[in-house]
């Protein structure tokens, strides 16, 4: 006797293979579509790669492994952009996360109904917010209140290597604070729809059993959203990674590698926007094209890594509902 799921199949196959023509336009159509989103990778990957070959041939892996970045006598390594793209946004969700994720239970399970749509539509329209807009605000506003933070740090704390150097405001610090709240929005936006798509009969199961508010949130509704609320995190981290204009406009864009968070800093999106319509010779441009490919594979395993730890998570939730 033929099963449920060989039913569905057989009524697929024939559909697929008959005479319905509407049908096999919309699959193939679809299959043409999901193909051309990996296309545009691929020709991405590839086009950057072609144009990346003589610095890759001149340096090979050295490359990812010297600070030196001298135009003059191109020699070029990219060390002091990857670090300062994972620090600055290593720091970044340092800060945003537990801000997005208390702003999101907010207005998902504690805010009074007649607030919930009004800060709701303000964290939206923060995420819309231009990033240029974020770096002039963050030179003329955040720069000038850290320099005096960043004084008593060095004052106080200036025996540690994170807080040492001149107290300038331009700095890795600022940078990383400028993408925390650059990323708090698109965090807090996807897991407040998470924490609101939660089942109310968890809640109320966790509320039977004589928990408080807080015990069911921290407990069912958290465990089970806990899937997308990672998914918004890295999302969080994608828009980290990528942005330039405000990042540029604060970071300091010296190509340094220091442990200091009051000193300047690098990302390789704010090298490539800096310097790549001012290089005139051929191994500059494919150093650039070499670290923009670099970004690409970088958000490429970071995203695949993540799906991963969402398909993880969601399989122990599911294994945890079953049991």
């Amino acid at each position: 006797m033929e099963t449920a799921a060989e039913h569905s199949r057989t009524l697929r196959r024939r559909g697929l293979l008959g005479a319905n023509l509407g049908d096999r336009v919309f699959h193939w159509g679809t299959l043409l579509f999901a193909a051309a989103v990996l296309l545009v990778i691929a020709l991405l990957g590839f086009e950057l790669s072609k144009t990346s070959v003589p610095a890759m041939r001149r340096f090979g892996w050295g490359f990812l492994t010297s600070a030196t970045w001298d135009a003059v006598h191109l020699r070029f390594g990219a060390l002091p952009f990857i670090y300062g793209t994972v620090v600055s946004s290593f720091l970044a969700l340092l800060i945003a996360v537990p801000i997005s994720l208390g702003a999101a239970l907010f207005l998902a399970e504690l805010a009074p109904q007649w607030m919930r749509g009004s800060l709701s539509f303000l964290v939206e329209l923060l995420a819309a917010v231009p990033s240029v807009v974020y770096g002039l605000w963050g030179i003329f506003v955040l720069v000038p209140l850290l320099r005096p933070v960043q004084a008593w740090l060095a004052q106080h704390l200036g025996f540690l290597p994170f807080f040492q150097g001149a107290p300038y405001g331009i700095s890795l610090m600022a940078g990383g604070l400028i993408l925390a709240i650059m990323v708090i929005p698109f965090i807090t936006a996807v897991s407040r729809e998470v924490v609101q798509a939660v089942p109310q009969s968890q809640r109320e199961a966790a509320y039977a059993l004589g928990a408080t508010r807080w015990e069911a949130l921290r407990g069912p509704v958290l465990r089970y959203a806990r899937a997308g609320i990672l998914g918004a995190i890295i999302l969080g981290l994608g828009r980290a990674l990528g942005e330039t204009m405000a990042v540029t406009m604060v970071i300091g864009n010296r190509p340094e590698i220091s442990l200091s968070l009051l000193k300047p800093s690098y990302t390789m999106a704010s090298v490539l926007a800096n310097e790549f319509s001012e290089a005139t010779n051929d191994l500059h441009i494919a150093a650039l094209v070499e670290i923009a490919l670099l970004l690409l594979v970088l958000t490429v395993i970071i995203n695949a890594v993540a799906r991963l730890m969402i398909l993880s998570v969601a399989k122990g939730a599911a294994t945890g509902v079953r049991e």
